[in-house]
């Protein structure tokens, strides 16, 4: 390593007080560098006590519906489709979900409560142009 008097000269007009904010911005500076961000806030806060692929079992009440099994993905306070078709829902932190399916022109919505790996819940819909409702019970896969 060389030094040139230009860097030592640097260091001649450096005085005490310049020195302490140089090294306190620099410590300011590396913490912020490791400091959690709002998107990593955002992770964990999304992780949550559902999360996993839930398979759901609709079971058909009124109207001439078939009867299917569905798999779910819960991540965070939200529900997906892990499987076909389009899902849009939500979950509280104590376990209350709703959620709206949409396949081709079938449209349902439903909603109920996990606990643990098990759940429960009414659904009503539009499915191949019958009107159909009945009830829901999930397993977490």
């Amino acid at each position: 390593m060389t030094l040139s008097v230009q860097s030592i000269t640097i260091f001649a007009h450096f005085r005490p007080s310049q020195a302490m904010r140089a090294i306190f911005a620099a410590a300011v500076l590396a913490a912020m560098a490791g400091a959690p961000t709002p998107a990593d806030a955002a992770m964990r806060i999304r992780a949550g006590a559902f999360d996993g692929v839930w398979n759901v079992q609709f079971a058909t009440q009124a109207g001439n519906c078939s009867s299917n099994s569905v798999p779910f993905t819960v991540y965070g306070r939200r529900v997906s489709s892990a499987g076909g078709g389009k899902v849009m829902g939500g979950i509280s932190p104590g376990g209350s979900v709703s959620v709206r399916i949409s396949v081709g022109a079938s449209k349902a919505s439903g909603s109920g409560r996990l606990a643990g790996n098990s759940g429960v819940g009414r659904w009503s819909g539009i499915i191949l142009g019958d009107r159909c409702s009945g009830t829901w019970q999930a397993t977490r896969s």
